[in-house]
């Protein structure tokens, strides 16, 4: 692939986008509240309100029930590093609560959704995703396989456009590979190594604690810039030689940060396979589609023959290296 100073003038672009929506979203934390509602009698309910806790602050979103709603015994709360729990046991009257409308009071607030999962005395279940703009839901009969898998497919896309550090590191690696065939082996390689994390994770064999594992994606984005100057000063490293390497070892990484978005659902079980696919795919559509517009934004830019200075080259650069930076040493401090 030619012309590493096009690809310097698109980061210039992408780097300002990236760094506006950072200021809307913390990279990697923007993780959905989970309602679980179990039908264990007609008209009574086992309740699950999983709401996530975001640098020591809970999401500011709450559950309405509908009117007439009671309580069967006192609610019980459980506080997790990344989540408050709370679980309920109700009785909503012998019509039970459907077509009722449940309520997410402050969702309209947020820049994160509520997924739900539905389950019904005779065993059937659904899954929505209920979004700010439309913080509200009825429940209806089981809309089947289809419209659960599209739930978790949309929320694996959301989770990447508003991954800010993600998407930071992979135009990273963009700015290192010199040739098409490079480029392939270093987006495989990194597809390959978080698919491999994620399913670890989510099926539960391993897990890296958040706030941790957050500082240490801030560190992977830091670790580039320095290797994007090397390498458009000419200068070899290992980083340059072999991009996918460093791609496959760092993919690792992110794709525990990607399980945290998935686990922090509290899926049950039953769940997990066709929400670890789904999620996954939502990933990878998402990285395929950043990849490929990078690559337009080349063919575009070079045929405009625009031309940058040397500093104008080197800005977004400098750029990267001082926001992950920063987020490496928000993210440390946020740890104690």
């Amino acid at each position: 692939m030619t012309g590493r100073p096009i690809f310097i003038q698109i980061a210039s672009a992408l780097l300002l986008a990236m760094l506006l929506a950072s200021s809307v979203a913390q990279a990697h934390e923007v993780r959905p509240a989970y309602l679980e509602i179990t039908e264990t009698a007609p008209g009574q309910y086992r309740v699950l309100w999983r709401t996530p806790v975001m640098a020591g602050k809970r999401l500011p979103v709450a559950l309405k029930m509908p009117d007439g709603v009671r309580d069967l015994k006192d609610p019980m709360v459980q506080e997790l590093s990344d989540s408050l729990v709370e679980r309920r046991w109700v009785d909503s009257g012998p019509n039970g609560l459907f077509d009722k409308r449940i309520e997410f009071p402050g969702l309209q607030l947020t820049i994160t959704d509520v997924l739900v999962r539905i389950v019904r005395s005779d065993g059937t279940c659904s899954t929505d995703l209920i979004r700010p703009s439309r913080p509200w839901m009825e429940i209806a009969v089981s809309r089947g396989t289809i419209a659960t898998a599209v739930a978790f497919l949309e929320q694996g896309i959301e989770h990447i456009l508003l991954g800010v550090d993600h998407l930071l590191f992979v135009l990273g690696l963009l700015l290192i590979v010199s040739t098409p065939w490079m480029l392939v082996k270093t987006i495989t390689a990194f597809t390959v190594a978080h698919s491999i994390t994620l399913a670890i994770a989510t099926l539960g064999y391993a897990s890296i604690p958040v706030p941790p594992l957050n500082a240490a994606i801030a560190l992977s984005i830091l670790f580039l810039a320095p290797e994007i100057i090397r390498a458009r000063q000419g200068e070899m490293s290992f980083t340059i030689r072999h991009p996918w390497a460093v791609a496959f070892a760092f993919g690792l990484l992110h794709g525990f940060g990607f399980a945290s978005g998935l686990t922090a659902m509290g899926l049950p079980k039953a769940d997990i396979p066709l929400a670890l696919l789904m999620f996954n795919l939502g990933v990878e559509i998402c990285q395929i589609l950043f990849v490929i517009t990078v690559l337009v934004m080349m063919a575009s830019f070079r045929k405009l023959d625009i031309d940058l200075p040397l500093w104008g080259r080197l800005l977004p650069v400098y750029v990267m290296g001082t926001v992950s930076a920063y987020w490496f040493w928000a993210r440390l401090a946020a740890m104690f």
